[in-house]
């Protein structure tokens, strides 16, 4: 088993961001040790653009000695956010190999502080209420190339937003009727700049403070405070929020913060054939068009889990794509070959037929049955070996033999000879058709002098069939997994298009397979490869370990074809 230490695979790395955090301490910008956070919103399941950011702040926290890494939700909208998204978010991080220790926040826990900064500003003469509804206020901020409009609440005196502002936490004013926003300057050249709302009113219970407040800091206000509240040295935020740095400093500023975290930007994660939107992975959990959050399609961290993806392929996923300052799509076919080449390390081989037919081998004999031993993994020497059961019926997969073959086709058809993998060497001496046509059945001779594929006249064969037992085989659902989504970049859509007209109809397939009786002792969550056909994991809901066969779903995680190869071969 792979027991890479996520340590080690961030270690050494360089980038623009371990650059600059190298020269921040060199300096004495702020003193030792090195302090980075992961903060997601509870109002949805993380995906793999959060996986490359978790594995980014652990990784840098971890590059200097002593260095520390918080979680922390950013749990300040309390419509939108569940107790269901902060489990399936720590479960996601631990099963990643991450661990926060004692370190765990939530912005709520600084409510009362961040209200009682924001009573600061008013004060200050840097706050006020507007008493607008969002739709004059959205108006009004201007354009990029026009200047806003003051409010005409803007110069109420510090007395009366006090109390405005009180009335607020007090559950007076309704939903929309009022804001808290900070005082800066309408024609900043950057909207965010504009007189940035600060608080609104939801009158709706949070997950964590129940009925206690009513009014709700926005991210840019909570955000930055709950940094310096923290000690966070550097605040690593994707590129949506270069533009936001200058107001998470000015907050900084004016509630007198001596040494304010550094916001650092990233490019975030973009991936072939896959939305990364939270709200669009959200339309395809409630419209109905994938299972759940969880769903083996989905690029959530527990889908890909599901699946059977490993946290080794996704953490060295993550630190071969490093970071960088520019927008970039990165072809999914290098996360597969992250899966694939973990997997062809830790997981042992089996046989399963997904589209079978049945093969009768006539001359042996009657009754007859026989176990053989087959390696469990030929690239682990520790793995060691299985036995198989071998009868005078099988099934092999229905794409294996043609009746009229093409010339390089090594595979079995009539009056030609093939290997069984880990048994003997058959020959088809004849096709059974029903009255449609279709092959129901094919009748082979065995060499029994070939046990284990090898021949004593030294003859060769060129094809190696998997097959399993008729007698022993156990029935399952295999879950054929493909892309989402039809179009490679759903990052170029036009205005008139919606990234659901791309929707794959193929990206689930189920058949009913043919298994080798050892698979009855699969694990829900177990990984192994088909031989042949790809790698493949015990469904973590659906499967039951039981040797009726009744109850046992396969879902294939990824396929043995390199595409990856292929795309670098492309150049």
């Amino acid at each position: 088993m792979d027991t890479a230490n996520p340590r080690e695979e961030n270690a050494s790395k360089n980038d623009f961001i371990r650059s600059a955090i190298r020269e921040d301490m060199k300096e004495g910008r702020f003193p030792p040790p090195v302090h980075t956070r992961f903060p997601p919103e509870p109002n949805g399941y993380l995906h793999i653009g959060h996986a490359k950011s978790i594995c980014l702040n652990y990784g840098l926290a971890d590059d200097f000695e002593g260095a520390v890494y918080n979680l922390r939700f950013d749990d300040t909208n309390p419509v939108k956010e569940e107790q269901e998204y902060v489990d399936s978010i720590m479960e996601d991080i631990r099963w990643l190999g991450f661990d926060w220790e004692d370190r765990l926040y939530f912005a709520s826990d600084y409510f009362q502080q961040l209200y009682d900064w924001a009573v600061k500003l008013i004060r200050d003469g840097n706050a006020y209420v507007d008493s607008q509804d969002p739709e004059t206020i959205s108006k009004s901020r201007g354009t990029p190339t026009e200047p806003g409009v003051n409010s005409p609440y803007r110069d109420r005196s510090v007395e009366e937003n006090l109390k405005l502002f009180e009335e607020m936490r007090q559950g007076k004013h309704p939903d929309g009727s009022s804001v808290l926003r900070a005082k800066i300057d309408m024609a900043h050249p950057n909207l965010n700049m504009r007189d940035p709302v600060m608080y609104r009113i939801k009158h709706a219970r949070h997950h964590r403070t129940g009925d206690d407040w009513c009014i709700y800091p926005m991210y840019d206000w909570a955000h930055g405070q709950s940094d310096a509240l923290e000690n966070i040295t550097h605040s690593l935020c994707t590129l949506e929020f270069e533009n936001h740095r200058p107001l998470y400093n000015w907050f900084l500023e004016k509630i007198g913060v001596e040494n304010p975290p550094r916001q650092i930007e990233f490019a975030r994660l973009n991936l072939t054939y896959t939305v990364m939107s939270k709200r669009k992975l959200r339309q395809l959990v409630e419209d109905g068009h994938v299972e759940s959050w969880d769903d083996p399609r989905m690029p959530t961290v527990s889908g890909m889990r599901r699946r059977g993806y490993t946290p080794e392929a996704i953490r060295k996923f993550a630190a071969e794509i490093g970071v960088t300052k520019t927008e970039s799509m990165v072809d999914l076919a290098l996360l597969e070959f992250f899966v694939r080449e973990h997997l062809n390390k830790t997981a042992q081989r089996r046989m399963a037929v997904l589209d079978p037919v049945k093969m009768v081998i006539t001359n042996y004999p009657e009754g007859k049955e026989e176990w053989l031993e087959a390696d469990n993994n030929p690239e682990d020497e520790h793995a060691g070996t299985r036995s198989i059961p071998f009868s005078g019926e099988l099934y092999i997969e229905r794409d294996d033999f043609m009746e009229d073959p093409p010339k390089k086709f090594f595979r079995l058809a009539p009056g030609k000879e093939v290997r069984l993998k880990h048994a003997y060497f058959v020959t088809c001496d004849e096709v059974i058709k029903d009255a449609s046509g279709n092959i129901t059945e094919l009748r082979c001779s065995y060499d029994p002098e070939s046990r284990g594929g090898q021949s004593p006249d030294g003859r060769k064969v060129k094809g190696t069939l998997h097959w399993v037992s008729a007698a022993h085989a156990l029935d399952a659902e295999v879950r054929l997994y493909d892309n989402l989504f039809l179009r490679e970049n759903l990052n170029t859509l036009e205005e008139d298009e919606d990234s659901l007209d791309y929707l794959n109809p193929e990206s689930l397939v189920t058949v009913q397979a043919k298994l080798e009786p050892s698979l009855g002792d699969a694990e829900a969550g177990s990984s192994f490869q088909f031989l042949r056909k790809g790698y493949f994991c015990a469904d973590s809901k659906d499967h039951k370990r039981d040797h009726s066969g009744n109850s046992i779903v396969f879902n294939r995680t990824v396929q043995l074809k390199d595409s990856w190869a292929k795309v670098k071969k492309k150049g």
